[in-house]
């Protein structure tokens, strides 16, 4: 399917679930993570700049957005699962692609390219700061969540930690 800014969805088979990608131009593939609560949609302005770049430009739906597969398991959605994703749809894709992840997209680009660097050429996260693997990060990323809110106020995110409540 396509539309007037020249976007194509297409849904590609990766890790056992289907994902739905938007894509445009054609060159080096440039694949565009998204974060939460996002979707594809969310890259639709840098699509036709990079396809008019010279590049083909991919935003895919990550696990339980959008047009992807919603697996009901809390443990289909650790990181080394989103990887899987990512690298089965690099193999549609052909390597090496260049990932960017935006928000919680970020560490999903960043731990793909760590454990499969031979598949990217490069690699960029937005918005998150990067945290290597194993350091010391502190309180769990819910608890920082609840401290930023205060005692009076919910965090958006708190919504989506008990499924049916959002």
């Amino acid at each position: 399917m396509s539309t007037a800014s020249g976007v194509r969805h297409r849904i590609v088979a990766s890790n056992g679930i289907r994902l739905h990608v938007a894509e445009a131009g054609q060159g080096p593939p440039v694949l565009l993570i998204h974060g939460f609560p996002e979707s594809w949609y969310s890259w639709r302005y840098q699509l036709p700049a990079l396809a008019n770049a010279g590049y083909r430009a991919i935003a895919m739906d990550v696990r339980g957005y959008g047009r992807s597969s919603k697996p009901t398991q809390v443990a289909d959605y650790r990181m080394v699962k989103k990887v899987g994703d990512v690298v089965g749809l690099v193999a549609d894709l052909g390597a090496p692609v260049t990932i960017v992840g935006h928000d919680w997209g970020a560490p999903i680009a960043w731990m793909s390219a760590l454990l499969r660097p031979d598949l990217f050429r490069g690699v960029a996260g937005l918005s998150v700061p990067y945290a290597p693997p194993g350091a010391p990060t502190g309180p769990r990323p819910t608890e920082r969540m609840r401290q930023m809110a205060g005692v009076d106020n919910e965090f958006y995110v708190e919504y989506f930690q008990q499924p049916g409540r959002a």
